[in-house]
């Protein structure tokens, strides 16, 4: 079984040896798209000789956010007749399912599934953690959150358009569409991880976008202020669950935040297609 990742680096120095640890035993290749790193975000990249480092081309010179989902919807497709499944993804989510990604990966491809949405999840910690952790082991609080209902996984082969709107909160995607029959992945995202932390980041990015972004209110929140951002974690703090507990069950009503986008329409009417196969 063959995994090609493709991701955006921006200055993530720091999240890059917990990202490479979860995702390394399972990815062949990543294809990562540095938008102008000066952290030494580039020699850490250099380091893995899994990874081909590429320059992040803004495309749509005033938007640093309709570039990235050109990018996304663009790239992949280098995989096909290559890969058995490409990862789409950011550098501070982690995608995890009980009994780990690899034998989940080739279940669903037994089973013909083509393509894997992942359940999402704010993960929050007081402080960063130290280098050698692995956080699906030792950061596992999260809450449930919808906008990080993401398009994660899926078959390059069986998919002509991932249809990914900005942000990758929503998709739309096209080809031979086959969902899992039961939500089991999880995409916890990292980016709560010391309230300073987070702060100083949020501005930093806000700097990087254009002024098609602003004037479409694309990545509105990183210009928020501190006290809606703390106000924005509080939120998440006061509700949340050990996702890391064997007991605790994605799927169960409660347990995840909707919508869950694929779940409507096509996306319903082909598993009643193959529950009557």
């Amino acid at each position: 079984m063959t995994v090609h990742l493709y991701t955006l680096c921006w200055n993530e120095a720091d999240i890059l040896p917990f990202f490479f640890r979860h995702f390394d035993p399972v990815v062949d290749r990543y294809v990562i798209a540095d938008d102008g790193s000066t952290d030494g975000s580039l020699d850490f990249l250099r380091a893995n000789p899994k990874v081909e480092v590429r320059r992040f081309q803004r495309v749509v010179a005033d938007s640093f956010v309709l570039s990235h989902q050109r990018f996304q919807n663009e790239v992949w497709q280098e995989s096909r007749g290559v890969a058995d499944w490409v990862i789409i993804t950011a550098l501070d989510e982690h995608l995890t399912v009980r009994g780990g990604l690899g034998p989940y990966l080739a279940r669903c491809r037994a089973e013909g599934v083509t393509l894997i949405p992942a359940l999402g999840y704010q993960m929050v910690s007081e402080d960063f953690p130290a280098p050698e952790e692995t956080l699906v082991r030792s950061r596992t609080k999260g809450a449930p959150y919808h906008r990080m209902n993401k398009l994660a996984i899926f078959d390059p082969a069986a998919i002509t358009d991932t249809g990914i709107q900005p942000g990758r909160h929503v998709s739309r995607p096209g080809g031979r569409l086959v969902y899992p029959r039961r939500d089991e992945l999880m995409l916890w995202h990292y980016k709560l991880m010391g309230k300073q932390r987070m702060l100083d980041r949020q501005r930093a990015q806000s700097k990087a976008l254009g002024a098609g972004d602003v004037a479409q209110a694309f990545g509105a929140h990183y210009a928020a202020a501190d006290a809606e951002m703390l106000a924005f974690w509080a939120s998440f703090e006061e509700r949340l669950i050990d996702l890391g507990d064997p007991a605790f069950d994605p799927a169960r009503p409660g347990n995840h935040e909707g919508p869950l986008w694929w779940r409507r329409g096509r996306a319903s009417r082909m598993w009643r297609w193959l529950r009557g196969r």
